[in-house]
């Protein structure tokens, strides 16, 4: 077949000489990238097969927790404001930023920058339509700023007791400082890196070990202040909340970029480069 590798045809070697069964352990051995990708494409299916309604509450749920990451780095950023160390704010912000990632990531909501790849490989494998790909990429995307719309509302809500309204605002401030192109740019860095955290939580074998890259690409995504389209969305929708002049186009510039940027990212250099390197050139 067109698309089989060495990998590819072992396996079906296995399957054809070997009895399937199900058991439970814990796997801590190295998977094959041929493997990872071909998990990730049923994955991609599964999500493609879903319902449109259960994948929208799917993608709801994880724009409500993301909501808790906003929240974390505003409180994070009202210690640190007004100082001149800006290395030391901008690693504060980082260890905190990736809390809302983690919540979001293990408990299996459907988060637009993490599945733009994923959704992506059974189109390049030829199992679905592109039509259905650019549906799911919809769903998602408005399910998961829906989802950050609503907790930026409960957060405004409970701000007497959660005190981060000027956090909020020195954030989106800073946010809606960058041009279009800034934005678009550092977008794709951060689509590329969240796509990528989407793979390596399919590689790692346990969940200790996905909690901890989920981490590490997140950490870097803050400490390098790079535009992520949802957790910046709700950033951007409580700094409105709290603004006495809020500045609605271009927040709504920032989150229509930023969203851009981290699809071209995800599916660019995640999606067609992993398929590419393993599919094609094994």
């Amino acid at each position: 077949m067109e698309n089989e590798t060495e990998r590819t045809i072992t396996r079906e070697q296995e399957n054809s000489d070997y009895l399937s069964v199900i058991i439970k352990r814990n796997d801590h051995s190295v998977r094959h990238p041929d493997d990872i990708l071909e998990l990730a494409t049923l994955v991609g299916v599964e999500q493609h097969e879903r319902p449109a309604f259960s994948l929208f509450l799917s993608s709801f749920s994880a724009g409500l927790i993301l909501g808790f990451a906003g929240m974390c780095v505003a409180l994070t950023t009202q210690i640190y404001s007004g100082l001149e160390e800006f290395q030391l704010q901008r690693l504060a912000l980082a260890l905190v930023y990736p809390l809302g990632f983690i919540v979001s990531i293990i408990s299996g909501t459907q988060l637009f920058t993490e599945h733009t790849a994923t959704a992506l490989y059974p189109v390049l494998d030829g199992r679905v339509k592109v039509r259905s790909l650019l549906t799911l990429w919809s769903i998602v995307l408005i399910g998961n700023l829906c989802g950050t719309f609503c907790s930026s509302v409960l957060l405004f809500l409970s701000d007497s007791m959660i005190q981060a309204g000027e956090g909020f605002i020195e954030i989106s401030h800073e946010l809606l400082s960058y041009s279009i192109s800034e934005v678009f740019i550092g977008a794709i860095l951060a689509g590329w890196l969240m796509a990528q955290a989407g793979w390596l939580v399919l590689a790692a074998p346990s969940t200790v070990g996905q909690i901890l890259c989920i981490y590490i690409i997140t950490f870097i995504i803050g400490y390098g202040g790079l535009p992520h389209s949802i957790a910046g969305a709700s950033e951007i929708f409580s700094g409105l909340f709290h603004s006495k002049v809020p500045d609605f186009w271009r927040s709504a510039f920032f989150v229509i970029t930023a969203a851009s940027g981290n699809l071209l990212g995800g599916t660019l250099f995640v999606g067609v480069l992993n398929y590419a390197h393993i599919k094609k050139t094994q």
